[in-house]
């Protein structure tokens, strides 16, 4: 099987001091499964390594993504207006972009696990390819 990742899972996995770590590091390590990090994740993540831990934090996470049994997947035009139908469809929920492009890949994808720290958005989210996202670890 498959799942994606979005920023928070990706920042606990490179940040040994942070509480949720172990979770990822055990998920990335134990998994044979296809990780899908969507394009858009990645200068939110090495945004907030390097600012957080300076430039080694991005040199292991950029070796990572290229030598990981990672899929690097872009968000697609067909993908911007679905965002839009989730973003009107939920207006109070005050989902971020990043957010709303990994719900667009997923469904896209029929991809129903996603590997994050941030629960409450996906939580909330009911995709059209299932009737929940599966949320790891």
């Amino acid at each position: 099987m498959t799942f994606i990742t979005d920023s928070s899972f990706l920042i606990a996995l490179f940040n040994n001091k942070d509480i949720n770590h172990k979770p990822a590091l055990d998920l990335s390590i134990g998994s044979r499964e296809t990780i899908v990090v969507p394009d858009v994740v990645l200068p939110e993540v090495s945004y907030i390594l390097r600012r957080r831990f300076k430039y080694p934090k991005n040199f292991i996470f950029f070796e990572f993504i290229n030598r990981a049994k990672v899929d690097l997947e872009p968000v697609l035009k067909d993908d911007l207006a679905r965002i839009d139908e989730i973003t009107r469809q939920y207006p109070t929920a005050n989902f971020d972009l990043v957010d709303c492009c990994i719900m667009a890949i997923a469904e896209r994808r029929k991809i129903a696990r996603i590997a994050t720290f941030d629960r409450r958005d996906f939580s909330f989210f009911q995709p059209r390819h299932c009737q929940r996202l599966e949320l790891l670890p």
